[in-house]
């Protein structure tokens, strides 16, 4: 697989440099894209990575696949989901799945987050020592080294938003442990296996080792090793598009159009009643009377002219100057809004300002201690501006 990887780098590169002018170092896990984040090498070398299996890429909801009758009992599959959560498989899904494996297929799922429901079918427990982790710079400083037995004998290193996640607790007869990650000198399980029913499902707590940023570097021979656990079969590829058809989430998307649509003689209805409607509008353009002139009332710039100014802040890249202001700011609204003393930001003020805007106390004093450590720097980055902002905004609408 490394030769295709090594042709495809130069692609990536070549992307990268001539149409981004700026990263983005989202950790999104979006099959499109081609940020360091995404999953379209993975998506698009999926045939290279299973040479000798057909692939099925879902377009649709994985609970909706199988009751439209996709699913063969006779012939067993795998199905591979890489992303942050499987939000979009809701807990009807999450039966489709159990049941799905419980017949003798397969499930291959790296996430950094599973389902409440999906830990308690299962009997297994994880934790994440770096799920308050999510400025930029803090996620490039979190390093990782993988093992895929307890000895050591080969080391897989990753250099950057490796996130100290991994398995905790989980049912030793039916487990087995595959891979483990070092945190703290100690080994702890990051990749599992299950067998549920007649099947098994393969869960790695590190998602990020399958996104474009590390398919292009020497770490692709990690995932290699981690994907050989699925038996040659036909591939069910789950890139999470969309909520099930069934779901409370799509209830409120249906068009006024769509039951018109459904019929033809209703579309012609609908066709014919907009062209009346497009003459009558046409026909009577002309005006019957002179017009009366209008006298345009003073527009108010006011915020025109700070969204102008904000434009130049963020233009001159002067996010430190930029934080100030919104501290000196949000200091103000406390000052008017609570009529709290904004002198000093001790335990007392903490706990005062909790009380009087009717936010949680831990929620408060996270937001002062980001205050007070943003204060003392020289420099800001953009992200730090932004999260800023966020837990402001979110503070004051209490």
């Amino acid at each position: 697989m490394t030769k295709y990887f090594n042709h495809f780098a130069v692609f990536i590169v070549s992307l990268t440099i001539f149409s981004c002018s700026e990263t983005n170092w989202e950790e999104n896990f979006n099959y499109k894209e081609k940020s360091p984040f995404g999953t379209y090498i993975m998506h698009q070398e999926i045939n290279n990575l299973f040479p000798n299996d057909s692939i099925i890429n879902l377009k649709k909801n994985f609970r909706d696949y199988l009751a439209d009758g996709n699913f063969d009992s006779i012939s067993t599959q795998n199905y591979v989901c890489i992303n942050y959560s499987m939000n979009k498989l809701e807990d009807e899904g999450v039966d489709s799945l159990l049941s799905f494996v419980s017949k003798g297929n397969n499930a291959f799922i790296a996430l950094e987050y599973f389902s409440k429901k999906f830990r308690k079918k299962l009997e297994f427990t994880s934790n994440n020592l770096s799920k308050d982790s999510y400025f930029y710079e803090d996620l490039k400083k979190l390093k990782g080294q993988f093992y895929l037995d307890s000895l050591r004998t080969e080391t897989y290193n990753f250099e950057r938003n490796i996130k100290r996640n991994y398995f905790v607790t989980y049912n030793k007869n039916n487990t087995s442990i595959l891979g483990f990650a070092e945190i703290d000198t100690e080994l702890v399980p990051n990749f599992i296996r299950i067998k549920h029913g007649k099947g098994y499902f393969y869960l790695h707590t590190n998602p990020i080792v399958f996104t474009n940023y590390y398919l292009l570097k020497d770490e692709n021979s990690y995932i290699n090793q981690l994907l050989s656990y699925l038996p040659s079969r036909n591939i069910i590829w789950d890139p999470q598009l969309r909520y099930s058809k069934n779901s409370d989430n799509n209830k409120d998307n249906t068009s006024v159009f769509d039951f018109f649509f459904k019929h033809n003689t209703l579309t012609w209805f609908l066709i014919v009643l907009l062209a009346g409607i497009l003459l009558f509008i046409l026909f009577n353009t002309k005006r019957k009377q002179r017009p009366i002139p209008i006298i345009p009332k003073l527009e108010n710039t006011t915020v025109a002219f700070t969204q102008t100014i904000a434009s130049l802040y963020l233009k001159e890249q002067n996010h430190k100057n930029l934080v100030d202001k919104t501290i000196r700011f949000f200091l103000e609204k406390v000052r008017t809004k609570y009529l709290l003393n904004t002198s000093r930001l001790n335990t007392e003020f903490i706990k005062n300002l909790a009380s009087k805007s009717g936010n949680e106390l831990a929620n408060t004093k996270y937001l002062i201690n980001t205050i007070k450590t943003l204060n003392k720097k020289t420099e800001c980055t953009q992200e730090e501006l932004f999260v800023l902002q966020k837990m402001i905004t979110k503070f004051l609408k209490k």
